[in-house]
């Protein structure tokens, strides 16, 4: 179902985004100030256009509308949808901030490695809609712009760090917090329970991908740690050790589905991986948005359940 496919480009959009702040990546001078605490206008970004490789200007709200269409299911509850919005105008103004996308000297991107998801196709009224009741609308935490991650599903509880989930230890995140996910109930089968296998090969391809020195044939694998929600956070394969997020990424986050793992299983020259969920785990679990949408919570709430602390303030009217 499209839900699906779009969610996986969302968490490889994060993830990449995640492997380039770890490699410390150098960025251009900053932009809008979350210290501004109210913007005159709605911003103008710049945005480049990874199909056709233009740049364009074009106001903030409106290229909210596309983000939101291509990383949530049009068609889902309004208050999941307006959650969406406020977390993606978030997620944007943050990495303005940190300096936008330097390899195109923008602000944003449509190319999912460099910024978010981004389907201006799939816009509808709903998301409209959603984008417009939630203008302006970003999230704070003691005054700055948080990191708005978000998932498709936690697998029933969300990481209890971004450490956890996502190995980002680059900023104190403390609004990052471990709550019960609704939406592990109501998600699709294959988010509940799934196995990935991968060639003996690919394991040794992805690790050496990841650590940059190859282990070798693979003959032994295990998880070394874990974290509070039980997702796996250090792995080793043969004499390397490497964070599960990495080797996640490196095998393909589409496959290997999250880090809420089983033991790996070593057989007949195969790894296999079972564990449930989809995503990394951090922030708002797009499913448990969707349940608590349909119990009657409003986006803001659906938002504060997921974080920790955080105050929703209006930038621009």
């Amino acid at each position: 179902m499209g839900f699906t496919g779009t969610v996986s480009r969302m968490g490889l959009t994060i993830l990449a985004v995640v492997i380039l702040l770890i490699t410390g990546c150098n960025q251009p001078a900053q932009r809008p100030d979350a210290s501004d605490k109210k913007l005159k206008e709605e911003p103008v970004i710049s945005l480049y256009m990874h199909e056709t490789g233009e740049t364009k200007e074009i106001g903030i709200e409106e290229y909210l509308a596309g983000v939101v269409a291509a990383e949530m299911d049009p068609e889902w509850p309004d208050e999941a949808l307006a959650a969406q919005a406020i977390l993606a105008r978030t997620f944007t103004m943050k990495k303005i901030e940190e300096g936008g996308v330097k390899a195109r000297g923008t602000d944003a991107s449509t190319n999912i490695e460099e910024f978010q998801a981004y389907d201006e196709t799939r816009i509808n009224d709903k998301v409209r809609q959603a984008v417009q009741r939630t203008r302006g609308e970003v999230v704070t935490y003691q005054g700055k712009y948080i990191n708005g991650w978000f998932h498709a599903d936690s697998g029933g509880k969300t990481a209890s760090s971004a450490a956890e989930g996502l190995e980002f230890r680059q900023e104190p995140t403390p609004y990052i917090t471990s709550v019960e996910d609704p939406g592990h109930e109501i998600t699709v089968p294959e988010n509940k329970a799934w196995t990935a296998t991968f060639t003996v090969g690919e394991v040794q391809q992805a690790v050496a991908q990841a650590t940059g020195s190859d282990p070798g044939p693979v003959t032994g694998i295990k998880v070394l740690k874990r974290g509070p929600s039980g997702r796996a956070t250090s792995i080793q394969v043969n004499d390397k050790t490497l964070s599960a997020a990495a080797l996640r990424l490196a095998l393909g986050s589409e496959k290997l589905r999250s880090t809420l793992i089983e033991e790996p299983q070593l057989t007949q020259g195969q790894v296999v991986f079972k564990g449930k969920g989809y995503g990394h785990g951090v922030g708002m679990s797009q499913w448990g948005a969707r349940a608590l949408a349909e119990q009657g919570k409003k986006a803001e709430e659906i938002v504060t359940y997921f974080f920790r602390d955080v105050k929703i303030e209006t930038r621009w009217e």
